[in-house]
C-alpha cells in the first residue's frame, strides 16, 4: 500500500467526528511497534518524528527514512509527520525527504510574529502538497514554558487559523507533555467551543497525561488528532528493564528490545481503538 497523506488519515477523521492517533518515533524499534499496533488494530495511524529526536540521531535522514519504508510497507494507512519543528530548515528536508505533514512550531514568537513565520511555512508547504499543523500558545509543560492552567481563547485561535492557513491546530485545554501519570485535568467545554469556532481539526497535545476515559471525551468534544509519546515510552522502558532484571546476563539488545517493541505495539493497538470508538 502506498503511503498515506496525514490529510488523507485526519481528514477523514475529522468529518466522522472520530480520532486518530499521532505516536512519537524515537528509534526504530517504536516505528515498527506503532505500524505492528496499527496493523493490529486495523485502524490507519501516523508516526511522528521531533526535532528533539532528529537530533538525537544526528540527522532527520536515517530515522526518517526508516519510518517512510516502513509506512509504505504497512497493511494500514501510516503517515509520517515532522512534529514540533522550530527550524525552517528542518520542514524544508521533512517535505524533501517525502513527510505527509510538518507541525511548525512558532509558539514561542509574540503573536504577530507566530503568524507571519506560520503562514510562510504554510505557503511554502503546501506549494509541495504537505500538510500543516501550526500551535497557538506552548502547550503546558514544553520545556517548562507553560503552566497546564494555559487555555487557548477560540476566537484568537479561529484568528490564527484564517490568518495563517493551516490545516490543523494543536491546543491548549489543560494537557501537558511529558506528563508521567494520567490524571490531567481536560477542560472538555473549551474544547466544543473550539471545535464549533474552527473549521480545521485540533489536535490534542499531551496525550499521555489523559486517560482511557477523558481520551474519549476529548475527542467525542472536538479534537481529532491525539499526540501520544511519554506514555509508549513508560511502557517500552518498563517492559525493557522488566526483562534485564529477569536475564541480567542478557548480551543480545534483540532480546530486551524485541519484548519492549511487542509491549507497545499492543498499548497502540488498544489506545487507536479507545480513540476510534464511536
Amino acid at each position: 500500500m502506498p503511503l498515506t497523506s496525514t490529510d488523507n488519515i485526519v481528514g477523514p477523521a475529522y468529518a466522522g467526528s472520530y480520532g486518530v492517533g499521532a505516536f512519537n518515533v524515537v528509534q526504530i524499534e517504536h516505528a515498527e511497534a506503532i505500524v505492528a499496533g496499527a496493523e493490529l488494530a486495523g485502524l490507519p495511524v501516523i508516526l511522528q518524528i521531533s526535532e528533539n529526536t532528529a537530533r538525537y540521531h544526528g540527522s532527520l535522514a536515517p530515522i526518517g527514512l526508516a519510518s517512510l519504508a516502513l509506512a509504505r510497507a504497512a497493511s494500514v494507512p501510516v503517515a509520517v509527520h515532522l512534529d514540533h519543528a522550530e527550524s525552517v530548515e528542518l520542514v524544508r528536508e521533512a517535505a524533501q525527504l517525502g513527510f505527509s505533514s510538518v507541525m511548525f512550531d512558532a509558539s514561542r514568537l509574540p503573536y504577530d510574529a507566530n503568524v507571519t513565520a506560520t503562514r510562510a511555512i504554510t505557503e511554502e508547504c503546501h506549494r509541495a502538497d504537505v500538510w500543516v499543523e501550526a500551535e497557538l500558545g506552548e502547550i503546558g509543560g514544553k520545556d517548562g514554558a507553560h503552566a497546564p492552567g494555559v487555555r487557548t481563547d477560540p476566537d484568537e485561535a479561529r484568528s490564527f487559523a484564517t490568518a495563517t492557513a493551516v490545516d490543523a491546530l494543536a491546543v491548549a485545554v489543560g494537557s501537558s507533555h511529558a506528563m508521567l501519570t494520567r490524571d490531567a485535568v481536560l477542560d472538555f467545554d473549551l474544547m466544543t467551543r473550539l471545535r464549533d469556532s474552527l473549521d480545521v481539526p485540533l489536535v490534542l497535545h499531551g496525550s499521555s497525561g489523559v486517560d482511557d476515559t477523558d481520551l474519549a471525551k476529548a475527542v467525542t468534544a472536538g479534537m481529532t488528532k491525539v499526540n501520544i509519546s511519554t506514555h509508549l515510552n513508560k511502557i517500552f522502558t518498563r517492559t525493557l528493564r522488566d526483562r534485564l532484571r529477569t536475564e541480567p546476563g542478557a548480551a543480545d539488545p534483540r532480546t530486551y528490545l524485541g519484548p519492549a517493541r511487542d509491549a507497545v505495539a499492543a498499548e497502540v493497538a488498544r489506545l487507536l481503538r479507545v480513540l476510534a470508538a464511536r
